[in-house]
């Protein structure tokens, strides 16, 4: 008995030493990622000149505590198809979503696509998700059958569905016309851009919470909620993805707004920010050093929409413009995909920091997956890149991960590119503009191709996929 003793004391002693030795099992990070809706790179008051707005000061804060990434791009100027490819790391021509899924649509984002909150689920990540999913919402297809425990949000757009206080739109829609009919299986064909008969339902997880939902309210419940998540995360100790995808700057409006004045999509970016200073506040309490928060966009401003809509910045696409366009969202232009981007994360993310490197939101995919020593599978091919090196070490460029990753094309003069533009005119503005209707790039080039980009010039565009 006493020999026995005596070396089960001996294990334990190895065991603690061991322990002692190399340290704790390292906890997996956190990941908030914000992804807001129709914003502009200019929105952004850290990517304007001197004379700056200060319609974003907590997203202003953060990047003096984080990392402002300022060439970085969502990966499509459309909103299902760029949500899909960050949630898959691979183009709509790979995953299967290369337009815009409907109130009527009956399916979504292919079954056989794997998606990161799946990959981190498996993981023992609690996944959830805040906001406008936008990639199928019957059966299968929503949120919570793709890889999320929890969801609270828009099951697409905010203007896909009437409310009985409309927000600010143009052109403005109607409330509801009556309670009948607003069920959500029971969409009906959209008039005039505008849904009189189908109320915007909210969802928590399978089931209509509201339908009608008030916009007027909705960002407090999406800050409460987010809040809420973040906390009851670090009661169980358990890491988290906490995806959360803004209803702003989507029309129609809806912010509070102080008498005399006028400025609907200003107050609209105030009230985002604040929502974007909720998050941060209540993840610094929780677990400041031990979580990645990540803002970014899934496409540019809706140019069309005239006052209701964000600023590209100095990437307005002086060709473009010049013959009556414009070069916002639904355009390859670079105003329809570079978006303001702002990572943060205390300890890891070195403070007041910028970096040009050429990203993507498929990006996030293979980041995260590394960052979290997930592997994803291997069956099929990837379009985005790990970019751990750029966040964590500030180096200029993103390395790929395997010698199986598939390069990005640099530009649309590579002999293996074929590209079809096709424009259709709007004048629901002052002057008519030329809207990029459809802009389809095959991408079919080797993989020993060397990289190339065409330099992005201000006041100009250019084409900013990679190899």
């Amino acid at each position: 008995m006493a020999e026995a003793f005596s070396a089960w004391m001996l294990v334990c002693g190895l065991l603690l030493h061991t322990v002692s030795r190399h340290g704790a099992p390292a906890k997996k990070p956190n990941f908030i990622i914000i992804l807001a809706d129709d914003i502009g790179w200019g929105d952004l008051d850290a990517n304007q000149g001197e004379e700056k707005s200060n319609n974003t000061p907590h997203l202003n804060l953060m990047a003096e505590q984080g990392l402002r990434l300022t060439d970085f791009h969502s990966p499509a100027s459309t909103c299902s198809p760029s949500r899909a490819a960050m949630l898959t790391g691979r183009y709509g021509l790979r995953n299967g979503v290369t337009r815009n899924f409907a109130a009527r649509s009956v399916a979504g984002l292919p079954l056989s696509e794997v998606t990161l909150p799946r990959l981190l689920q498996e993981a023992a990540y609690h996944t959830a998700m805040i906001g406008k999913w936008h990639l199928g919402h019957n059966g299968p297809y929503g949120p919570t059958s793709r890889g999320f425990d929890y969801y609270l949000g828009i099951p697409y757009s905010n203007d896909m569905g009437c409310t009985d206080v409309p927000g600010h739109n143009l052109p403005q829609c109607p409330a509801c016309e009556s309670s009948e009919g607003t069920r959500l299986q029971r969409s009906a064909r959209a008039r005039g851009g505008c849904y009189s008969k189908v109320g915007l339902p909210l969802m928590e997880n399978r089931s209509i919470v509201e339908q009608p939902l008030d916009l007027w309210t909705l960002t407090e419940r999406y800050a409460s909620a987010a809040t809420g998540i973040i906390h009851a995360a670090r009661q169980r100790g358990q890491p988290y993805l906490l995806y959360v995808a803004l209803a702003h700057m989507h029309v129609p409006l809806a912010p509070p707004l102080h008498p005399h004045s006028g400025d609907v999509y200003a107050a609209s970016l105030r009230e985002m920010d604040r929502l974007v200073g909720a998050v941060k506040s209540a993840s610094d309490a929780a677990d400041k050093d031990n979580t990645l928060i990540l803002f970014t966009g899934d496409n540019g401003p809706w140019e069309r929409k005239c006052q209701y809509s964000g600023s590209v910045g100095p990437f307005v696409g002086k060709w473009q413009t010049s013959r009556g366009g414009g070069s916002a969202k639904q355009t390859t232009w670079e105003g329809g995909h570079r978006v303001p981007t702002v990572a943060y994360w205390p300890g890891r993310i070195p403070a007041n920091t910028t970096n040009s490197a050429l990203l993507s939101g498929m990006d996030i995919f293979p980041t995260l997956l590394s960052l979290a020593e997930v592997a994803p599978p291997s069956d099929r091919r990837y379009d985005g890149i790990d970019a751990t090196n750029v966040l964590l070490r500030g180096e200029p460029a993103a390395r790929e991960r395997s010698s199986g990753q598939v390069r990005r094309l640099a530009d649309s003069s590579h002999e293996d590119t074929q590209s079809f533009l096709h424009h259709r005119c709007e004048s629901n503005c002052a002057r008519p503009r030329c809207i990029a209707a459809s802009h389809v790039t095959r991408v079919l080039a080797s993989s020993q191709a060397p990289p190339r980009r065409a330099a992005a010039q201000p006041g100009g565009s250019s084409s900013t996929t990679r190899r």
